[in-house]
Formats: C-alpha cells, structure tokens, sequence
C-alpha cells in the first residue's frame, strides 16, 4: 500500500509557475486560431447565416411570448421549436434543418455555451420523419408559387374575425399590391402609405442594401381584394397614423408597439393560405411572384411592372415570370393549322 502513495501524489496537478500559465494560455490561443483558420470559408458562413435564423426564430418566438430569450439559450425545447419553425414556417428542406441544426450546435459551442447532448438528439429526432416525406425533401428546388386574384378571393373568404383578420388581409393585399418583398413589407411605415384619390400612394423602403422605391396603388374593383379599402379598414381599426404598418396582436387581441418581423409576414401569408385549403403552397414571395405574372397577363408594359416591383432591367427573374405570363400568348403552336 504504502508503493502506491508516491504515484497518488504525483498524478496531482502541478501549480505552474505564472511563466508556465503564459506559455500555456498562448498555446491555447494559437490552437484556437489554427484551427479557426483550417474551417472552410463556405463552412464558416454558412454556420452564420444558421446563427442569423436562430436569431429570428427567437425574433419570432418573442412576438408571440412577449419575451425575447437570449440566444445563448441553447435548450430541448428551443432546438425542436427551432426545427419545428424551420419546417412549418420557412418550409425548410429536412436536409438544410440537419445543417442548421450543426451550425448553431457549433457557434453556440465556439460562444461557450454548453449545448446539452439530449437536445440536439431530440432537435434529430423530430426531424427524422421530415426525412422521410418526399414532398418535404423536394423542398426548395423549385420558384415559388405565384398567387392569383382567385386564390386571394378564398384567402378573403377564410380569413380570422376581429383585428387579426383585418391585419392579414390588409397585409397580404398590399404585398401583392406594392409586389412587395417580406422584409420590404414589414418595414412600411403607416405614414408613408398615403391615401389620394386615386388610392394609395406609397414609399417602399430601402432593405438589405435594395433601393428604396415610391408606387402607386389603384383602387381594386372587387372589395374582396381591393388593397386600398383593406389598408384603410385596418388602419383605422387599429388606430395607426405613424410607426410600422403592420404590427404585431396577441391573443388578447392586443397591438405590440414594435414591427413585424420579415418571418412574421411569411407566416401570415402562409398560415391564411393554408387556413384557406389552397391547392398550392403559398410564401412571402407569392406575392409579389403574383403581381408580376398578373399584371402581365392584364397587359401592362414590362417597365411599369418593374417600377412597382423594384427589379432591374436584366433581372434573370423579373424576367422568368414575365416568360410564365406570356407563354400562352401568342403560342407558337396556337393557330397553324392542326
């Protein structure tokens, strides 16, 4: 027994001199810079932009909660939530939430944050029947649906009673309206939606570096879709003049004072069309993917449609949908004699 006391006593930790601990601690740093550096650039921003959506799935779940949780708070029942988000709210591909799921597993790690094992297991878990869903998997690989008047009249049909209601249909009408983008729709401004004679007049701004840009919108002539009559209803039912356009309602049936979230006007969109039974999947690009082949088929001039969407002149998919609207025009094979 007594052989074995000097081993116990040298297996103790040392206490390094303060030369040592220098010397140690600049190790560690230059481990943690090379292996920062080997990481591809591609993997590294791709676990930013998994970080991003973390970030707005937390923007997301604080609108609802009325309480914004830190995102260190890396839990079971936030990382199945996040994956449930990316599936039923970003109509996420099961394969890109495998790779969200790595990304924010990693940068919370590299924050020192301690990720418990049990919930990226169960995050996997909840996604492993995703995986087996062709339709969910065939994510992704295709343009968004582009929504028609027809669709937006069963939208109307279906929509919620009270303020909710007014808000969705005043949103969706105007996004297809102003062939707006989601983070261009959230960011509207209740002052700058100015109503003339005419209808509306309003100032898009500027989002993710994009110009900003002033359209018009004409008075509908079905009150079912009319964008002007909606934004009007809603504006005065929630009593807004100035601040964001479009504002976030609890179940209480209370206004947040703050804007919706890009991802928020996406679920809105999505949520009534599904509430609706639309054949189709419908996104925040739907709408402004339905102007666009719309007005198009209505005749309108490529550069007055691309004034009110913002695109530029060689835009690969400006000019993608105006090819959809136009290919039974004139068809080649319509007239020749079969």
């Amino acid at each position: 027994m007594t052989d074995l006391a000097p081993r116990q006593q040298a297996a103790t930790p040392a206490a390094y001199d303060a030369a040592t601990l220098a010397v140690l601690a600049a190790m560690e740093k230059a481990a943690d810079e090379h292996l920062d550096r080997i990481i591809p650039d591609n993997t590294k921003r791709g676990y930013a932009n998994d970080w991003a959506l973390w970030e707005e799935f937390h923007d997301w779940l604080a609108e609802r909660t009325g309480h914004r949780m830190p995102s260190t708070a890396v839990s079971r029942g936030n990382l199945v939530g996040f994956v449930v988000w990316l599936d039923t709210i970003k109509l996420a591909a099961p394969t890109s939430i495998d790779r969200r799921i790595t990304g924010v597993t990693v940068t919370a790690r590299g924050l020192g944050v301690e990720v418990p094992k049990l919930a990226t297991v169960a995050a996997r878990k909840a996604l492993k029947p995703l995986k087996n869903d062709p339709e969910r998997m065939a994510r992704g690989r295709g343009k968004a649906a582009a929504v028609t008047p027809e669709q937006l009249r069963q939208m109307n049909a279906a929509v919620a009673d009270g303020l909710t209601g007014l808000r969705d249909r005043a949103l969706w009408l105007t996004a297809f309206a102003i062939a707006g983008r989601s983070a261009e729709v959230a960011a509207l401004r209740a002052d700058t939606i100015v109503h003339v004679s005419q209808g509306l007049e309003v100032h898009v701004p500027a989002v993710k570096g994009r110009p900003p840009r002033d359209v018009v919108v004409h008075e509908g002539k079905n009150p079912d879709t009319c964008p002007v009559r909606a934004w009007l209803t809603w504006r005065a039912a929630a009593g807004i003049t100035s601040g964001p356009a479009f504002l976030p309602i609890t179940v209480h049936g209370r206004l947040g004072d703050h804007a919706l979230s890009p991802e928020a006007v996406r679920e809105i969109i999505a949520r009534n069309a599904e509430r609706a039974g639309l054949s189709v999947r419908l996104t925040g690009h739907s709408m402004r993917a339905g102007f666009i082949t719309t007005s198009r088929r209505a005749g309108k001039r490529e550069e007055k449609i691309r004034e009110q969407s913002g695109h530029a002149e060689n835009s690969p998919a400006f000019w993608g949908y105006i090819r959809e609207a136009d290919k039974w025009t004139d068809a080649a094979s319509e007239d020749i004699g079969l």
